[in-house]
């Protein structure tokens, strides 16, 4: 029964946008469905800014054994799908192209064909106590910085709920919209933001939560998609 009703729980949110506030009150409250601010780090389902992890000595063997253990089940998790794995330094990274994950006459909402693989990818990962997820929501250049910003956050969110769902806790989830600050190409074109347009999910040993976190806050441009711009 009670896959039943997270089941219920996961579609309804992501095909029609309903309220999780009847599954889970306290972790979600009414004004947490505002996005705030997209300059802070937020923990899901609080409308506080986060409380900055402690930091920990980071024991390389046993991040590199971390990184060897789940990164195959990752690529498992995912399969079949439009969804991406890559390893980043102590970090495994999985993204969700906008395109194909969400609804294109509502942004913000994911299409049911995304359930499966964010499932199986919360499950992987949930019951692992050391391990904590980023959620980064991403953007194109086209339009406004606030509304993308926004929009971005509003896309993190989304897949927030659907680890939030399957039981993470709430001091292992954090999520960001970074508007367009940290695009994969340049902008002048329609293939380059496409891929600008995306959500990644960070999936970290908590003993680098603290540096990762510090990286996203403040991102810096890459070099080569600067060049790629400034030669329009």
């Amino acid at each position: 029964m009670k896959v039943l009703k997270t089941s219920t729980l996961l579609l309804c949110f992501a095909v029609s946008g309903c309220s999780m506030l009847d599954h889970d009150k306290e972790s979600a409250p009414a004004k947490s469905e505002k996005i705030a601010s997209g300059s802070s780090w937020w923990p899901f389902g609080s409308s506080d800014k986060a409380k900055a992890p402690k930091a920990a000595k980071v024991d390389v063997k046993m991040t590199q054994a971390w990184l060897d253990q789940y990164e195959p089940r990752l690529h498992e998790a995912v399969k079949g799908s439009k969804f991406e794995v890559e390893r980043r330094d102590n970090t495994l990274v999985v993204t969700a192209p906008v395109d194909g994950s969400f609804n294109p006459d509502r942004p913000s909402m994911l299409l049911p064909i995304t359930l499966g693989p964010l499932t199986r990818v919360a499950k992987l990962v949930e019951g692992d106590a050391k391990t904590a997820v980023l959620v980064l929501g991403h953007a194109d250049s086209s339009g406004k910085d606030d509304v993308n910003r926004k929009l971005s956050q509003e896309r993190a969110q989304a897949i927030a709920a659907i680890f939030r769902l399957s039981g993470f806790e709430r001091d292992r989830l954090y999520l960001k919209g970074l508007g367009s600050d940290m695009p994969r190409a340049a902008n002048d074109s329609q293939q380059g933001r496409a891929l600008n347009r995306r959500v990644e999910i960070l999936l970290t040993p908590q003993e680098t939560l603290v540096a990762l976190i510090a990286k996203y806050s403040k991102p810096v441009l890459p070099a080569k998609v600067v060049a790629a711009d400034q030669t329009k």
